[in-house]
């Protein structure tokens, strides 16, 4: 067992340890989107990197994706469950939702404990013995697990059985020794087994670095000192957010969002019901007003909802905060057995962004009647479109899995990011170039959609179009949200504009999919177009700055019938551009004031 220091942390001695694991965790992150063998890896970097203590609590994690917080140590945590042998040498993989932490089972996590040299005994007889001091890990998504559908994301699934191979916690690694069966099982289940491979290794050597810099820093400072730092960091995390809390107001809030259906049962909303409850340092977040498990996918797994607590939390209090385990204790999290966002297995879970989305703006609204002054219109959501086929170069199977942002919602004091991921979706939108030198596929459009943000005081950002030509026959599958209920505005705000996926629009056989499909027969020379939604804007747009609205018109973010009808704001052309009409503006918002008035 390691001894505790003989004397007190030193603050300055804190602050390097601190800043050396922060250091580690980004030196793992960049092996591992270096290493990536898929544009989900590589690209889009769809994958996150963590330090556990040996109880398996993150102590630092470098915020790619902010819900792996929660799934780490769930991940962890079940290794610890099911093996009392762990070694120096081990690794071990693990992607079920329900043991484990994974969001979904695409989502592999690969686990490897951290041994350091531990002396004990006096003098002569003094022996050095290995003990268990850490964990290295990450997550990242696989092109595909196997399942029904290529990608393994059906948006029809019923069951967890349908949704590609699970992983309980198994050794992946002995001795530092591959398991070559376990590798085998996998490549059996998979349409694309070397990337799947590939990615597994390249995380697999991206927790063998991080444990190499963790063994070299309780080496430097002494382990002693190294875990006592650890617990230190923990508690300095939960102290700074349970501070930032006691300056919020006290009350009790709540808000529900609405997710457009689970795929299954069809133009049935989901719906996220959340009651905020804040009295001094404590607050509690009570989603049992949830709707009852869903049918189909839709349905996320309690480390979600942590996690996306956390990401909320974090965003308000501090963006810098230190990220670890520490922030959980700063809050507490209620949901109910057999609900959307508590499901019994096994519940389907796979296409389950759009559900922590709802999860996290719901929580928001709440929170906005506690910080006003940091109230946030709704985004775009996320999606993601999976096209699956054969290679018409090498005859191959291949795996096409892009994740696509739109428009932000507007903030208090600024206008919403345009073509972006939002929320907890941080992903990349993967470049046109490396799409198609990489898939039988042709990119025709990919532009802002003028007009998708909603209006405002703060406009929302604006949603994208990017549409394809199909060169292979293919089968195609998307998981999205925000196609039927769109993004809310705030304070006033107007919501974004829906999201639409259409085949073959305005052509022979042109059919419009609903927000989840799987499967759809994509023939060669198809073309489809995916819009994605704006975000939501927030107060008055009448009270928008004119000079603002030009600009919006001038960057073509905003149509000049837009400008007059929705924000009072006259132009004039002056060549190719325009420019504030003072006279039309002034003419506009007093006719609008007066109509409000009269309203």
């Amino acid at each position: 067992m390691i001894a505790t220091p003989q004397r007190a942390l030193d603050a300055v001695e804190l602050e390097i340890i601190k800043a050396s694991l922060d250091g580690i965790v980004q030196e793992m992150q960049n092996s591992l989107f270096r290493t990536g063998y898929s544009t989900i890896v590589r690209e889009s970097q769809d994958a996150s990197c963590a330090l556990m203590n040996a109880a398996g609590d993150v102590v630092a994690q470098h915020v790619v994706l902010p819900l792996h917080i929660a799934s780490f140590p769930a991940c962890c945590k079940a290794v610890l469950r099911d093996y009392d042998d762990i070694a120096e040498g081990d690794a071990f993989l693990i992607n079920h939702p329900y043991e484990g932490g994974s969001p979904h089972a695409p989502d592999m996590c690969v686990i490897t404990p951290v041994f350091v040299d531990v002396a004990s005994g006096p003098g002569p007889e003094r022996q050095v013995k290995k003990e268990l001091f850490a964990f290295g890990g990450s997550i990242a998504h696989k092109s595909d697990i196997g399942g029904p559908v290529p990608g393994s994301c059906s948006g029809q699934a019923k069951e967890t059985f349908n949704e590609g191979l699970h992983l309980p916690a198994v050794r992946y690694q002995r001795g530092f020794q591959r398991n070559i069966e376990i590798e085998r099982i996998i490549a059996a289940n998979s349409r694309t087994p070397e990337l799947v491979l590939g990615d597994i290794r390249g995380q697999l050597g991206s927790s063998r670095l991080g444990e190499q810099r963790v063994v070299e820093l309780a080496a430097k400072f002494g382990t002693a000192t190294t875990l006592a730092s650890f617990d230190r960091l923990l508690e300095l995390s939960e102290q700074r957010m349970r501070a930032a809390i006691t300056e919020w107001r006290d009350g009790r809030y709540e808000a529900e969002r609405f997710v457009d259906d689970d795929g299954v049962r069809m133009n049935q909303p989901v719906k996220i019901h959340v009651v905020v409850e804040k009295k001094g340092d404590s607050i509690v977040f009570d989603f049992t007003g949830s709707d009852d498990q869903t049918v189909g996918p839709a349905n996320i797994r309690p480390p979600l909802v942590r996690g996306a607590i956390a990401y909320c939390l974090i965003a308000l209090v501090d963006p810098h905060i230190f990220i670890n385990s520490g922030l959980f204790k700063a809050f507490e999290i209620r949901t109910r057995e057999g609900s959307v966002v508590n499901p019994r297995f096994p519940a389907p879970v796979n296409t389950y962004n759009p559900t922590v989305h709802a999860t996290v703006e719901a929580v928001f609204a709440a929170l906005a009647g506690i910080v006003p002054e940091k109230a946030r219109a709704d985004g775009c959501g996320s999606r993601s479109i999976i096209i699956g086929g054969r290679s018409t170069k090498a005859g191959q199977s291949y795996v096409q899995y892009e994740i696509l942002g739109g428009g932000g919602g507007a903030r208090s004091t600024k206008d919403g990011a345009s073509g972006t991921s939002v929320n907890q979706s941080n992903a990349k939108i993967a470049p046109i170039e490396i799409i198609e030198s990489e898939f039988p596929t042709r990119v025709l459009r990919f532009e802002l959609i003028r007009d998708s943000g909603g209006v405002g005081a703060f406009r929302g950002g604006l949603g994208i179009r990017r549409e394809y030509e199909n060169l292979a026959d293919a089968r195609f599958s998307i998981r999205s949200t925000k196609h039927i209920i769109a993004p809310n505005g705030a304070s006033g705000g107007g919501k974004g504009r829906t999201g639409d996926i259409v085949v073959n629009p305005g052509r022979e056989g042109e059919k419009r999919l609903p927000t989840r499909y799987a499967d759809y027969p994509l023939k060669a020379r198809d073309v489809f177009c995916l819009d994605t939604p704006g975000g939501g804007g927030l107060g008055d747009p009448r009270t928008r700055d004119p000079q603002a609205v030009v600009a919006d018109v001038n960057e073509g973010y905003v149509s000049v019938e837009a400008a007059g009808r929705d924000y009072g704001v006259g132009l004039r052309a002056n060549g190719k551009r325009y420019e504030l009409d003072e006279t039309a503006t002034a003419k506009l918002r007093k006719a609008a004031a007066s109509n409000k008035s009269r309203a």
